[in-house]
């Protein structure tokens, strides 16, 4: 069985945010400094989590460090989701609130 390497490095996406992805709803992601090593202008194979099915890719545009006391309405909006909801999908993924880095993107390729 041949394994197929994607073009470009893999990021992954929880399934429920497919949708909202490809629709173009949702054009950034926060995630801790393990996951945010991306440069402006790199392009990334998007792939789920867990299934690993692949789903797109994406072209960063930014990646900044956010402090999460100062996460706002606007990166609610940018994810799809009001301030209340992306402040606890957040505690849920990280717990320990770790630094944050703001990844704005675009998708390329559905």
């Amino acid at each position: 069985m041949t394994q197929h390497t994607p073009a470009y490095p893999a990021f992954t996406f929880f399934s429920r945010f497919v949708a909202d992805i490809q629709a173009g709803r949702k054009t950034i992601t926060i995630r801790d400094e393990s996951e945010a090593n991306w440069q402006p202008g790199q392009r990334l194979a998007l792939f789920t989590n867990p299934e690993h099915q692949p789903f797109g890719t994406i072209e960063v545009i930014s990646v900044k460090a956010v402090a999460f006391e100062a996460l706002s309405d606007e990166h609610a909006r940018q994810e799809n989701m009001t301030l209340p909801e992306l402040k606890d999908v957040i505690r849920d993924i990280y717990p320990a609130l770790p630094p944050l880095y703001v990844i704005e993107f675009v998708l390329i390729e559905a």
